[in-house]
């Protein structure tokens, strides 16, 4: 029986230990090693030549809007490129952006749809600019983004700049729980920036070298966070960039969050599948950084699901009065403390607008937006087991 209890309890803690390294003993640790580096000297003004790329597909409803706003810009109208590649779209996406080629937008189509890369891939061949700003059909950029976006570039040993990414204001609790996963990434990699580089980027707000850009296969899943890593296995620097900002609208509901960072998760998976390919392994800090920050929050998920068992296993067969073996009465503490956050999770996502108008209830509405966030983690992994994730973008509703 005290082997058992033992047994328990070893995979109860090592599963929180997961889930609190995760969380909380990376950023933790990440701040610390920062506050031993220099805080980085703000840049002077640079405006090398560059191209605002953008890959759409079927973005009718929004993508005048996006239009507009890139001429909105403030950057000089001789160094900027906007170019717009729509293959595959069957809406009216290239004749609405054709109709701006009087103002400077180039139009790059073909109806045949390949994937999202394989647009990239091909309209990089008609890129002229020396910064490569990669960025959505549904985001917006404030008007000087790109001068800050570009300018860490004056120091020929960064490769790669990502900016912040902002959820608009006024999307209810699934905005507002968004919004604050954002804020906590971008202190993540402020810290991971002043380190060195930082581990994670934005697809919607990424800058590129030109001549650091490496060609990746058609079938990337998630070819943000690949062309990112291949900057950084060059041996350059990725760094990020608060002070420019994309704002968008988050996902109109839950289920579609779940949809879109299903797809993401699957495409960890096969980064990691690919690993040899992708870590940059000359630099032990960095590998580090990125399995700590990208890969292990595929394993919380895993973790929630074994602490709750073993939990119960230690209440069903309990061991000595013993804190770490799970004995009572902690055992029973323990597992009133995970029900009731699921309860929380259960409430928040049944009545979803709960809390909108009193901003204390939200608290209804973060373990709603936890949980679900893992579960689109573990359906990842079911999808790409499974090879049911294809490289192929799906649009997501927006509010």
């Amino acid at each position: 029986m005290k082997f058992i209890s033992i047994f328990v309890a070893v995979f109860f803690w090592l599963s929180v230990f997961i889930i609190i390294y995760t969380y909380i003993g990376y950023p933790l640790l990440i701040a610390l090693l920062a506050k031993f580096r220099r805080k980085p000297k703000p840049y002077f003004a640079y405006l090398p030549s560059a191209t605002l790329l953008i890959a759409a597909y079927n973005e009718e409803t929004v993508i005048e809007n996006k239009i507009r706003n890139s001429l909105e810009i403030e950057y000089p109208q001789e160094k900027l490129q906007i170019l717009f590649v729509t293959d595959g779209s069957t809406d009216a996406t290239p004749q609405i952006v054709k109709r701006f080629e009087t103002q400077g937008i180039e139009l790059l189509h073909e109806p045949q749809r390949n994937g999202k890369m394989a647009a990239i891939n091909r309209a990089m061949l008609r890129v002229r600019g020396e910064i490569v700003i990669f960025s959505d059909a549904n985001n917006y950029y404030q008007p000087n983004t790109l001068k800050e976006l570009v300018a860490p570039f004056q120091d020929p040993s960064i490769g790669a700049a990502s900016g912040a990414k902002l959820i608009a204001s006024g999307d209810g609790n699934l905005g507002a729980s968004e919004g604050l996963y954002w804020k906590y990434e971008s202190y993540i990699k402020k810290q991971e920036s002043r380190l060195d580089s930082c581990t994670s980027v934005a697809g919607e707000i990424l800058a590129i070298r030109k001549t650091a850009y490496l060609k990746p296969p058609d079938n990337v899943i998630n070819d943000d966070f690949y062309l990112g890593m291949q900057v950084i296995r060059q041996g350059l620097r990725l760094v990020y960039v608060p002070q420019a900002q994309s704002i968008e609208r988050v996902s109109l509901t839950a289920q579609d969050e779940i949809k879109r960072r299903t797809r993401i998760n699957a495409g960890r998976y096969q980064i990691i599948a690919n690993a040899g390919e992708i870590l940059p392994l000359k630099r032990p800090l960095l590998v580090w950084q990125i399995v700590s920050h990208k890969f292990l929050r595929l394993l919380v998920p895993f973790g929630m699901i074994c602490a709750l068992l073993t939990n119960i296993v230690a209440v069903i067969l309990p061991a000595e009065s013993h804190f770490l073996l799970l004995g009572a009465p902690f055992n029973m503490i323990i597992l009133g403390l995970q029900l009731l956050f699921y309860g929380l999770a259960a409430i928040g996502a049944m009545f979803p607008k709960l809390g909108e108008k009193h901003k204390l209830m939200r608290l209804f509405y973060l373990p709603a937006f936890l949980t679900n966030s893992n579960l689109a983690a573990l359906y990842g992994f079911l999808r790409y087991q499974r090879r049911q994730q294809s490289h192929l973008w799906e649009r997501i509703q927006r509010r």
